[in-house]
């Protein structure tokens, strides 16, 4: 190693604080393709400092020019893109024993995300068996050598982490067409980049309180970062409430572990969560949409002794009654009270604590969200701030988000989708809007235009009623519009495209997850699916009787829980695998369908029937989505189906002439259809099918049963 070169290793590492990791996994003896992601001019020059001297640079000739000082640290190749033979010439060398550095993405980023992979790379690993190298780089995107210094804050020297993923190869295989291997190849290649780079910025042990200080610091502590109906706020001075709040809050939770927050999408709402992160209190964060009876059993699931809230916000909520149940059984604190009690001496302690930025203790602090599915009682899940933290490096990692974005949430932060909604603008540096209800379909689309939204979160049931509120140009600015919660209907889509000229990204994921799982992106688009799994997600499919087409997911991942709290039962932690309850199809791309839940079968004459299908087929039959489906027992077959609309005039036998003519088993004829004003929803938007099979006796009774009912169910039975 000459003098220079080491001068300048040693200049790097202090200068950008370089944290090279499993830089020795990288082997030469064979030949080897090192594929790192490529953020800044940076990057050539760190990987010709530290890798092994025995690696050749491919290079763009275009770029070779410009960077011709840097090139005589390193052999290099200098290639034209546009020239096919380029890629024989760099087959060949790797053939003969060459190692080569190729940058997948052709470019330096300009989203602050993965870009496209080149075809040519894939068919370079294919053709050469070669070991690859997937390298993320992160940190340098903030450096003032990048492309992105209109969109992301810059500096001279941030921080630099450079990671060396697992290695791997491509080969060929006999069952695929030349074409479709070298897309396979592609992909993979894409789907490694993507777990290196969230490698690379993942962490264990983290506090999300110190999170919000790193970010902080980065982004600058007088930016305007979030809004609500009432305020804004800069990270100095939601930091600065923190550690008033916080220094409060510590003296009246004596041994108190757990914490129960009652409270509305707002600045008060996120300020109170990191005062609870940063003295190392969970937050257990209440569905106050649940009703008296279901707050005290979420209160009784988590053992909680005090419940923080607002006067305020249980005046306009009506929560009136709910407050007085919750008295009985726990300690009600409001946030007026706390605040008012901030003295001055308390507030010079708040802004000591900021001037020195004082770190909370990194211990396994956790948050707790509650589930809302079929159990007759809650489900508290128990989420680490690391899974939290996860799950929004593998979200950006996927869909492309700079400083420059605004996110538009209205979804309550109970609810995991809305959380993430709330915490993920913070923790990565761009704005977002809070908003109490997402019910409010005119006011909603007004604020994205009104505050130049670039993003927003919704169920599908509520964008669809965005969307048919809205005036054309009131997403003008929205980028993306981010789907989830329950599966995006047709009619929502296109309303969507052809309203807007947006294609909804729909993404899958539950509570237990953090919650995302996959999202479909710009990237990687496939109508009708869920897109492909986030980076550093394994799965499995396991086979469900009586179904032929996919499996039952179960999926390991960083993001995923800690455990459950069971009603009576407590703390019973999460197995390695975690069972999603979903029958799922993962194509040969890798492309996820969600076809339905396990529990949303219905099982007639021995066959298993999906309600979600009965849905849709009535969805389409009757050209309303105002459907739902519920199995109950004591039918004739062993279930029966019963179908609630908020259509007055539906017709079984025409529904079930529609089934039978779409080629499907008459036994997906619903035994009923009742109709409802409408249909009863969760908080988050989702259709409260428990409600529905709690309460169907009294709709059943009052509906009129076809005259040949029992007629039809024998032709059916005959017919399957």
């Amino acid at each position: 190693m000459s003098f220079l070169h080491a001068c300048l290793r040693l200049l790097f590492l202090k200068l950008f604080q370089l944290r090279l990791i499993h830089l020795d996994r990288i082997k030469t003896d064979t030949p080897a393709i090192i594929m790192p992601n490529h953020v800044s001019f940076l990057d050539a020059v760190i990987l010709a400092l530290f890798l092994p001297k025995d690696i050749v640079f491919v290079i763009n000739s275009e770029m070779a020019e410009k960077i011709r000082p840097v090139l005589k640290l390193r052999q290099s190749i200098a290639i034209d893109p546009l020239n096919p033979y380029s890629v024989r010439e760099i087959i060949a060398a790797i053939k003969e024993g060459m190692s080569v550095v190729i940058f997948p993405e052709g470019r330096l980023t300009k989203t602050n995300g993965i870009m496209k992979i080149y075809d040519g790379i894939g068919f370079i690993a294919l053709k050469t068996g070669a070991t690859v190298y997937p390298v993320g780089i992160d940190g340098a995107e903030y450096s003032k050598f990048t492309r992105l210094q209109d969109k992301m804050p810059s500096r001279w020297f941030s921080p630099i982490t450079l990671y060396v993923d697992e290695p791997f190869q491509i080969l060929p295989s006999r069952k695929q067409s030349a074409k479709d291997q070298k897309a396979a190849a592609t992909r993979k290649i894409l789907q490694a980049l993507q777990r290196a780079v969230f490698r690379s910025r993942h962490r264990k042990g983290i506090n999300l309180f110190n999170e919000l200080l790193r970010i902080g610091k980065i982004v600058g502590w007088n930016r305007e970062i979030v809004e609500d109906l009432n305020q804004k706020s800069t990270y100095k001075q939601l930091i600065l409430g923190t550690y008033g709040l916080g220094g409060q809050l510590k003296t009246l939770l004596v041994n108190e572990s757990r914490v129960g927050v009652l409270l509305p999408n707002s600045i008060a709402h996120v300020v109170t969560l990191f005062a609870f992160f940063r003295i190392n209190v969970a937050p257990a964060i209440l569905n106050f949409t649940t009703g008296p009876q279901g707050l005290l059993d979420c209160c009784e699931t988590a053992e909680l002794k005090t419940v923080l809230t607002s006067r305020l916000f249980i005046e306009k909520a009506g929560l009136e009654a709910s407050v007085k149940g919750l008295t009985t059984k726990v300690r009600i604190i409001y946030l007026e009270d706390v605040k008012a009690s901030i003295s001055f001496s308390n507030k010079i302690q708040a802004l000591s604590a900021y001037m020195r930025k004082e770190r909370a203790v990194e211990k396994k602090d956790t948050l707790i969200l509650f589930t809302s599915g079929s159990e007759s009682k809650p489900k508290g899940v128990i989420l680490r701030h690391e899974n939290i933290r996860a799950n929004i490096l593998q979200a950006v990692g996927a869909v492309d988000l700079t400083y420059k974005d605004k996110l538009l949430n209205a979804l309550p932060m109970f609810h995991s989708f809305g959380l993430q909604g709330a915490l993920i603008p913070l923790l990565y540096g761009f704005q977002s809007y809070l908003y109490p209800s997402p019910l409010h379909y005119k006011i909603i689309p007004e604020i994205a235009y009104d505050r130049s939204a670039t993003l927003l979160f919704a169920t599908a049931t509520f964008l669809h009623g965005y969307g048919q509120n809205a005036h054309p140009f009131d997403f003008y600015s929205i980028r993306y519009l981010i789907v989830g919660g329950e599966k995006l209907k047709e009619e929502t889509r296109r309303l969507c495209l052809d309203k807007f000229g947006l294609r909804p990204l729909e993404g899958y994921g539950c509570t237990e997850a953090s919650p995302f799982i996959s999202i479909v992106t710009p990237l990687n688009y496939k109508t009708g699916t869920v897109g492909l799994f986030l980076p550093d997600i394994e799965y499995r499919l396991e086979p469900v009787e009586g179904i032929d087409k996919g499996g039952k997911l179960l999926i390991k991942g960083p993001n995923i829980m800690e455990g459950y709290l069971i009603h009576h039962q407590g703390f019973i932690p999460a197995e390695e695998w975690y069972d999603c309850g979903d029958l799922v199809d993962v194509d040969e791309q890798g492309f996820i369908t969600v076809l339905s839940r396990i529990k949303r079968f219905a099982k007639l004459g021995g066959e298993m029937i999906s309600l979600n299908l009965v849905e849709e087929l009535a969805a389409k039959c009757f050209q309303s989505t105002e459907m739902a489906a519920v199995s109950l027992g004591g039918g004739r077959k062993g279930e029966q189906i019963i179908l609630f609309t908020t259509l007055e005039h539906t017709s079984k036998s025409v529904l079930r002439d529609f089934i039978v003519q779409a080629g499907h088993s008459p036994l997906m004829v619903p035994s009923r259809i009742c109709h409802l004003d409408k249909l009863p929803l969760l908080g988050n938007g989702k259709t409260d099918y428990v409600s529905l099979r709690t309460n169907y006796g009294e709709v059943i009774g009052t509906s009129e049963p076809d005259e040949d009912e029992l007629f039809e169910e024998k032709e059916a039975e005959f017919s399957a």
